[in-house]
């Protein structure tokens, strides 16, 4: 993925200067008392020093007993004290290692947070541990269980920004997936109706990685190279508004600076989408994303100024005619002739058609999922039934 040069300059150097171990100790420790770490945590943590001694004893145990074993064997089925030496050696490794592992885990998410909590501050920022359920309107945002949004760094000047990795899960027991997204959530001034420009250039071999299927004829084409890196989806009845949304200037900003990037613009906010994390210690990919959001912040002023016409009261109303209430009941004069301008026109706000895009069933993920299913349930099967046959043979 590339990485264009920052439009605008930011301070990097916590990313990268030498770090302290006895300040980052320190630094855990208040974070720890202050309560903005969540136990979750620490909880995930301690699953993670488990899981250690668990696969250190998985793989030692086999060779204790095989040693054990083999001892015996040559002893001729007796015991020896000598024989406890193996198991006590494994135990003193099983320690020593989980010890170490969790240590190493411990003081490098201590070490992460530091930087980026400094990084932040650095850039007249706020950095978040965590943020469960957070509360964006974004397609990737309502889906599954387990929803955390990680190292979320907020600004809010000019605009309010956030910049956070994304984790979810779907299914549950062995069929259980996590899935993850790097973000950058713009607020807006004014509602917009729900557009999605799918990214070409990070689409799979089986079409877009979006985690929502849209209907294809909300699919609209655009003039020049666009349709080549994008994908443009807006909801039937909003073409023209989509075409003054984005206007050439505005689709060569996308193009020149988000071509990485799935994009969904959704009641007042616009997203950016990364399969990959965007809150992180990488100061290339922080110039990337700084640079994107300058790009597209210079044109927003441009989309405050749509109205959705769909929602203009019409001129035969006769309410749209009425001037102002209280100033007849003042008994102020009233200018017939001007209050039907100021009252057609629409109010920020985007009609219930216009809202969201309409979504499809992913009928040909279904059938390979389908089809994996059952070569996976029969394929076993059909071995078992030769078997038999050529026993019975």
């Amino acid at each position: 993925m590339s990485t264009p040069a920052a439009s605008s300059a930011f301070d990097a150097r916590p990313l990268i200067e030498p770090a302290d171990p006895a300040s980052v100790r320190a630094y855990v420790r208040d974070l720890r008392a202050s309560g903005r770490v969540p136990a979750s945590n620490i909880a995930s943590r301690a699953v993670f020093a488990v899981l250690a001694v668990v696969a250190v004893l998985f793989v030692f145990g086999s060779t204790v007993i095989g040693v054990v074993g083999g001892m015996m064997t040559a002893s001729g089925g007796g015991f020896s004290p000598f024989m406890i030496a193996p198991i006590l050696v494994a135990v003193g490794v099983v320690a020593v290692l989980a010890t170490a592992l969790v240590r190493m885990f411990g003081a490098r998410r201590g070490e992460r947070w530091w930087r980026l909590d400094r990084f932040a501050r650095a850039n007249a920022m706020t950095w978040y541990p965590s943020v469960s359920n957070p509360p964006l309107p974004g397609m990737v945002f309502g889906i599954g269980h387990g929803r955390v949004a990680s190292d979320v760094v907020r600004g809010e000047r000019p605009r309010f920004v956030e910049f956070g990795n994304y984790v979810y899960r779907t299914g549950s027991g062995k069929n259980e997936s996590t899935h993850r997204w790097g973000y950058v959530a713009v607020k807006l001034s004014t509602p917009l109706p729900n557009i999605v420009l799918d990214a070409v250039g990070n689409n799979s071999l089986f079409g877009s990685n979006l985690p929502a299927a849209l209907e294809g004829s909300q699919r609209l084409s655009l003039e020049g190279d666009f349709d080549r890196s994008f994908t443009l989806y807006c909801p039937s009845g909003y073409e023209a508004d989509a075409l003054y949304l984005f206007t050439p200037d505005i689709m060569a900003r996308f193009v020149d600076h988000a071509a990485a990037l799935d994009v969904e613009i959704v009641d007042d906010w616009l997203f950016l989408y990364a399969p990959r994390e965007a809150s992180t210690l990488d100061p290339a990919t922080w110039a990337w994303l700084f640079s994107v959001v300058a790009a597209l912040l210079d044109k927003l002023a441009q989309w405050e100024r749509w109205r959705d016409e769909r929602l203009a009261p019409s001129a035969l109303d006769p309410a749209a005619a009425v001037g102002d209430p209280a100033g007849e009941a003042a008994g102020s004069a009233t200018l017939p002739f001007a209050a039907p301008t100021a009252s057609l026109r629409p109010p920020p706000g985007v009609a219930p058609e216009g809202r969201r895009l309409r979504r499809r069933v992913p009928w040909a993920a279904i059938i390979v999922i389908g089809a994996a299913l059952l070569l996976m349930l029969f394929g076993p099967l059909g071995v078992f039934a030769s078997i038999i046959e050529n026993l019975s043979n």
